[in-house]
């Protein structure tokens, strides 16, 4: 796997200062695909901006990792039903312009 595209989990805890605990807990509730890579540990960097948001909701909100689990995939539901609303949308669209 390239490397250009991982993001060290060492370098993501010390910049965020969190320990390397907090992303091992999120890989047990599979929030986050950890990659182990030359001795490392490695997450993806499409992976970022869900990392972000868990820390924000775990340590501005105090929310537990349950919770995390919880708010996790309610939100993936959430964009889930987006996605559906806006191709329904546009199949209404479709058969409306007839």
């Amino acid at each position: 796997m390239e490397t250009k595209n991982l993001i060290s989990v060492q370098l993501l805890c010390n910049h965020y200062n969190i320990p390397v605990s907090f992303i091992s807990r999120l890989q047990e509730f599979q929030l986050v695909e950890v990659i182990f890579e030359n001795d490392d540990l490695f997450i993806q960097n499409t992976q970022l901006k869900e990392v972000e948001k868990m820390i924000r909701i775990h340590y501005d909100l105090d929310i537990n990792f349950e919770g995390l689990d919880a708010i996790s995939n309610l939100l993936q539901q959430v964009e889930s039903l987006k996605e559906e609303i806006i191709t329904l949308h546009n199949r209404l669209r479709l058969y409306e312009d007839l």
